[in-house]
Formats: C-alpha cells, structure tokens, sequence
C-alpha cells in the first residue's frame, strides 16, 4: 500500500512508465467524467467517477491481475487495510471478475481529499461508511501492458 498525499507527489514518484502516464490522464479527466461509468485508456487501465455516499463494505476485497487507485476529489473515508495472508479467504478467486473475498482484521486509514491511495495486489482492503464521497477509481493491471486472457 502507498498512501500519497496528492497527485504532484504521485507525479514526482511515478514518472516513467505508461501505465502511470494513463493514471494521471485518467485523474486529469475528472471534469469530463460521468458517474459510476467505467472508462479505460488502452488495455492496461479502467476507471470510474464515484459521486455518492459510501456503505461500509462486509468483506475484504482482493485482486490477482490489477491494482486498485483510489484518487479523492471531494469528502473522506477511512479504509480498513492489510495483506492477504493476514486474513482468511471466504470465496475462491474468480478470475473473471478479478475479486477474491476475506475476513478479518486490518489497519483504518483515513483518506481526505487530494488523497491517492494504491492498493498492490497482494493486499486485501474495505472501504467504511463515508458520508459523501467523490473519487476516481482506477484499476490497473499488473501485466505488462496485455491481458493474458485475450
């Protein structure tokens, strides 16, 4: 997990490489976007516009193929966080939709506006009720550049 206290730092860290160019494209486009619609920027990045008050989630949710990017433009909300092999596994990975789910216990991070979070791929999170909260989610694949699945 990389907690980054706003987008010129994520652009000072990440410089090199395309798929971080396309997360900050993605971010940039946030006066563009309508919400809970799912964009992408060539095959290796998805993002979505969430406008809306966030219910806390049951289950830690995993991924194998992408990493998950959390941009805060508006409101804060605390996310519970922390590697896979500290939680147990309640469903099999479905490689179709890319979630697996967990239980347990993990750490509470609060993230404010201008936030970005990046949640690698061996880590579990959930997301605790916000009142209201506008983000850009990204999801990126850990792949170089192609979906093995194609």
């Amino acid at each position: 997990m990389e907690l980054l206290k706003n987008l010129e730092q994520f652009k000072n860290i990440f410089r090199v490489g395309r798929k971080w160019q396309r997360c900050v494209e993605a971010i940039e486009n946030k006066d563009k976007l309508k919400a809970n619609r799912f964009y992408s920027i060539g095959d290796s990045l998805i993002y979505m516009l969430v406008d809306s008050k966030q219910n806390s989630d049951e289950y830690f949710i995993g991924h194998r193929r992408y990493m998950d990017i959390h941009y805060y433009i508006k409101g804060n909300q605390n996310i519970e966080i922390t590697k896979k092999s500290n939680l147990t596994q309640t469903s099999l990975y479905n490689d179709e939709t890319d979630y697996e789910y967990f239980q347990g216990k993990g750490n509470i991070i609060n993230l404010e506006e201008g936030n970005i979070i990046i949640v690698e791929n061996n880590e579990a999170f959930k997301f605790l009720e916000s009142e209201f909260v506008k983000k850009i989610i990204i999801k990126v694949t850990v792949e170089d550049n192609y979906f093995l699945n194609k």
